[in-house]
């Protein structure tokens, strides 16, 4: 499994809810349906405020993001508890969210659907990049690393999560170990 992401970054800063990583009139679409995922991905972000973010996480037209890692403040993910919000960051080729502090059930979300790894920062790094700046993130070392200035960050370990979100989630890592049939 890949254990080093790298490109540019989405920066957004505390409280996103999962009404703006995917309004709720789009939780109709159906994850499991290929066309369907594919669409929800088109969606993700599209809730944040243009005022605020003017740069669109998914250009308008575009199925997929230029962006495979999201930096974010606090609490990222709270207010509902809709699966739908980190399955549409995956569909979009969200890879990895480095933020300060998840709301339990959207970094449970992440895990149980194996969309994206959810790694709590320990610094404040949506203050410190721009949506555009590249960055390395490695799992295994729990390190990101800016690449225009070579400062290392570190986070928390995902620990027993990753081998569950390396399986694709929490179905495909209990048949891969055995704990339910193939």
């Amino acid at each position: 499994m890949n254990s080093v992401f790298r490109g540019p970054v989405f920066v957004v800063q505390d409280n996103i809810d999962t009404d703006q990583i995917i309004p709720a009139q789009y939780l109709n679409l159906i994850p499991t349906i290929a066309e369907e995922y594919e669409t929800l991905g088109s969606y993700a972000l599209c809730g944040l405020p243009d005022s605020l973010y003017p740069t669109r996480f998914v250009e308008e037209g575009k199925l997929d993001s230029a962006y495979p890692i999201v930096v974010a403040g606090k609490n990222f993910g709270c207010g509902s508890s809709r699966e739908h919000a980190p399955i549409a960051l995956g569909s979009a080729n969200n890879r990895v969210v480095l933020a300060e502090s998840f709301a339990r059930i959207f970094f449970r979300n992440s895990v149980a659907t194996g969309e994206l790894y959810p790694c709590e920062i320990q610094d404040r790094l949506c203050s410190v990049l721009k949506t555009g700046d590249v960055v390395s993130v490695d799992l295994d070392a729990a390190t990101v690393t800016v690449e225009a200035t070579g400062k290392v960050y570190t986070f928390k370990p995902l620990g027993e999560v990753r081998p569950v979100v390396d399986a694709g989630g929490l179905f495909n890592y209990a048949r891969k170990t055995g704990m339910i049939a193939a």
